[in-house]
């Protein structure tokens, strides 16, 4: 098998670009590593790319020494031919692997298995033959042995067709065949345990769909369903086809003794053996796909999450709603420290507004409150009321936005929380996290397991170490791609950082905690167990702003400082000259020379001058800004055709959520994003995004509210 063939061809990029990058995976490099700073070997293949090929790379290993494995142990047998071996090696799955695996695989006790203990294999291979002119029963007679523990000729005919029965059941072609074509043309179908019982899986209670057509968030539905026992799931194959086609491979002769009991073996093999092993197979794939599908979506929402623009140079406070134990509040300063916590009690059952209103005015007046982070849990809705009037009755500016409080409760009761704010109870450090995620969200977002952050679907029902794999990844992308401050960063972020990990990240923070500030990148050679490899990963990742070197606050690396120094001569440029600069980024044939001069890669040169262009600069900005609010809308304001502005919240297979302000999110349907036609709601709509949205209908009753973006 040749890997590096198979993943350029999927990914539809040259030979050599593979190459390199399997060279530089091997090497120990980071994904954000290689995508930033080996461009001119990788042929600028980007984080995304990459990361399909890492993980390409690994499945197509693993089946390497599968296949080496499963050879090694027919060969042991004595039974691997030359033909066997070449369609080992030819099989590009695991399944089709271990489909020709089936017939040598060691066997736990079957009845075949038994069978061929009591001596009738080759009564198994006279009816197989279809040549007897004997009755079966005249044929049985001479494997009845009372010392072997066939009891008579029934007994014998039984454990022959046995035998038969898994012979078929393990031949790679047939199960290849029949895996085909139910996948193409069976149905899965769904059936309610209690009719009469309400649940959230009624629409799938007598439910039908081509397996080759259901769609992934249907698949994980009924997977949900079946686990909480609500569902019976069942693959519905074509089996009479299924059938004709054995009796045709099988049955090659019309003989009158050995037919109708090939028939019966046929049935009872595909019955007993082949259609619950198919099943199996066919619902792994199909949760499988649905899984990855539902990861993709995830980590492109996690992604616009975490890279969503920090609101800075305000003192936010933050606050938890709640009903009986009082709304948590947490007055935070620009750069995240903590300055004051209260308990107030403006809902039920105390409902103190009056008090709580005016401690509010005392905190805002003493610490120069501009805007409020309120949660959006239990009590939001009665929280906002409160804030909007307090709005109306204060002379200073104050606005509010309401923010997603999902994790904020795992982090708040985490190891890593209670380091950080040993003495805050759980609901002191929740308000301290959910003003520090409007401060700065990507900072914030990473001390909370991503799975938990509240931006995907059936996260808790799929494969957990592939989940936490890809968002790692992606948390992983997003940290790199801003850059870290490394004078401010926690353990948290730092880990995140390209080639540091948890103990590295500890080692740094505990370095500038006893050394000061770091003033170069240099300084990190100082850190005690990070190395020149971990100096390479995380240098240009790792940013100093107001240190020694300004192109310490830049995404150039270390190792083209010097490449830089001479393109500022060679130009007579200076940093943040944007015209300049610009003006060389733009000339292909001068980013050309240049690069021959200073002997580095093209690629590598023009990320330089980008970075030059704007020293320090924040990817985010170009982010979509939070809604600030200073007034509410009831549910039961809304009206049909009422045109509002909202922000995306959460991008799902048939649609999206949209906060319009009303605390409960309105949900677009894929069919009314846009007039053009679009496969998924992410190639129209992103977390995040600012978008006008017509109120379609209203249901109180159900909190469901319907919107469209097709405005006339």
């Amino acid at each position: 098998m040749n890997i590096v063939k198979i993943i350029s061809d999927e990914l539809g990029v040259r030979q050599s670009q593979t190459e390199a990058a399997v060279k530089l995976i091997d090497e120990g490099n980071t994904i954000p590593f290689i995508a930033r700073y080996r461009k001119e070997a990788t042929g600028a293949l980007n984080d995304e790319q990459l990361r399909h090929l890492d993980e390409r790379l690994r499945y197509l290993r693993s089946l390497e020494e599968r296949k080496a494995a499963v050879i090694a142990s027919i060969e042991e047998q004595g039974m691997l031919t030359e033909e066997l071996k070449d369609k080992i090696d030819k099989a590009s799955t695991l399944v089709a692997v271990e489909d020709l695996y089936r017939p040598y695989k060691p066997k736990k006790k079957t009845r075949a298995g038994i069978a061929r203990q009591k001596g009738l294999e080759g009564l198994a291979m006279i009816i197989s033959l279809q040549r007897t002119n004997r009755s079966i029963e005249e044929e049985a007679l001479s494997f009845v042995s009372e010392e072997k523990g066939v009891a008579d000729v029934k007994e014998a005919i039984s454990g022959a067709l046995d035998i038969i029965a898994e012979n078929i059941s393990d031949d790679a072609q047939y199960r290849t065949y029949i895996r085909k074509l139910s996948m193409k043309e069976g149905l899965i179908s769904s059936q309610a345990k209690d009719k009469t019982a309400e649940s959230v899986y009624e629409m799938y209670y007598d439910f039908e769909e081509p397996v080759n057509k259901i769609v992934g968030h249907r698949i994980l539905a009924l997977n949900r369903g079946e686990k909480e026992k609500v569902l019976t799931v069942k693959i519905l194959a074509p089996v009479d086809k299924i059938i004709t086609y054995l009796e045709k491979q099988i049955i090659t002769s019309d003989n009158r003794f050995t037919t109708p009991l090939l028939k019966e073996a046929i049935a009872d093999s595909y019955d007993r053996l082949i259609a619950p092993s198919i099943e199996r197979d066919i619902r792994n794939e199909l949760t499988e796909k649905a899984e990855d599908g539902a990861i993709t979506v995830f980590g492109k929402n996690l992604k616009q999450l975490l890279l969503q623009p920090p609101i800075a140079g305000h003192v936010v406070l933050g606050w938890d709603p709640a009903f009986r134990t009082g709304c948590k509040l947490a007055v935070v300063d620009p750069t995240g420290k903590v300055l004051e916590t209260k308990v107030i009690f403006p809902t039920a059952p105390q409902n103190k507004v009056a008090e709580a209103k005016a401690e509010l005015k005392r905190l805002i007046k003493k610490y120069n409150i501009t805007l409020i982070s309120l949660g959006n849990g239990t009590a939001s809705r009665e929280s906002e009321q409160v804030i909007v009037e307090l709005i109306k009755e204060i002379d200073t500016p104050l606005q509010y936005v309401i923010v997603s409080e999902a994790g904020a409760s795992v982090y708040s009761a985490s190891k890593l929380a209670t380091e950080e704010f040993p003495s805050f109870d759980v609901g002191q450090r929740s308000a301290a996290s959910i003003a520090r995620r409007l401060q700065d969200p990507l900072s914030e977002l990473v001390k909370i397991e991503p799975k938990a952050i509240g931006v995907g679907q059936y996260q808790h029902d799929m494969n957990q170490k592939k989940l936490d794999e890809s968002l790692g990844g992606v948390v992983e992308d997003s940290v790199n791609l801003v850059g870290v401050d490394i004078n401010t960063a926690s353990a948290a972020l730092l880990e995140y950082v390209s080639g540091i990990n948890k103990t590295l990240a500890r080692n740094i923070v505990a370095y500038r905690e006893a050394n000061g500030k770091f003033i170069t990148r240099a300084d990190l050679l100082k850190v005690e167990k990070l190395g020149p490899k971990a100096f390479e990963q995380c240098a240009g990742f790792l940013r100093i702003p107001g240190g020694k070197n300004l192109l310490d606050n830049t995404g150039v690396h270390p190792e083209s400082y010097e490449a830089t120094r001479k393109l500022l001569e060679l130009t007579d440029t200076d940093m943040g000259d944007k015209t300049k600069l610009g003006a060389l980024w733009q000339d292909d044939k001068s980013v050309h020379r240049l690069a021959e001069e200073l002997g580095i890669g093209e690629l590598t040169l023009k990320d330089i001058i980008k970075e030059l262009m704007k020293p320090g600069r924040d990817p985010r900005e170009d982010m979509p800004k939070p809604v600030l609010k200073s007034d509410v809308l009831d549910m039961e304001d809304l009206k049909p055709g009422m045109r509002l502005k909202g922000t995306v919240r959460n991008v799902i297979d048939f649609g999206a959520f949209v906060d319009i302000g009303v605390h409960q999110d309105g949900l677009v349907h894929i069919s009314q994003i846009t007039d053009r036609y679009i496969k998924h709601p992410l190639d129209a709509l992103s977390i995040g995004d600012v978008v006008e949205v017509e109120v379609l209908s209203v249901d109180v009753k159900k909190k469901r509210i319907s919107l469209t973006m097709k405005l006339k």
